[in-house]
């Protein structure tokens, strides 16, 4: 089983291809990946932060150190290559079912299901 990108958007900006930063090398901004089964109907939500290091550096607090699960960090804004880069890291994922699948996307983001319990 395989799994496959299906959805690629963000709530903080209208229109990713056409976005283009104030400064450069200086943005953040949430980002939502639907993913699925390769070649089946349906796709759950993943989430994570694109930023840059300088946008790092400049929110962070004197005392505050941050892990970097959920974190895509890029140097410049480039649509195509954040998406290439999503999208090869997912076409390559195998699994035996799709909670497997799931867990593997979830090494780089944060799946909506990740902490549900019944």
């Amino acid at each position: 089983m395989n799994a496959e990108l299906k959805g690629f958007h963000s709530p903080d900006i209208y229109d990713l291809e056409k976005y283009y930063p104030e400064i450069e090398d200086n943005f953040c901004f949430y980002l939502e990946i639907s993913v699925g089964v390769k070649n089946e109907n349906g796709a759950e939500q993943f989430g994570l932060t694109v930023c840059t290091p300088r946008w790092l550096l400049e929110n962070k607090r004197d005392e505050e150190i941050i892990f970097g699960k959920n974190y895509l960090i890029v140097f410049e804004y480039n649509y195509y290559k954040i998406f290439n880069k999503i999208n090869y890291y997912i076409e390559k994922l195998n699994g035996n079912s799709w909670e497997e699948l799931a867990l593997k996307i979830g090494r780089i983001s944060c799946w909506e299901f990740e902490d549900y319990q019944e």
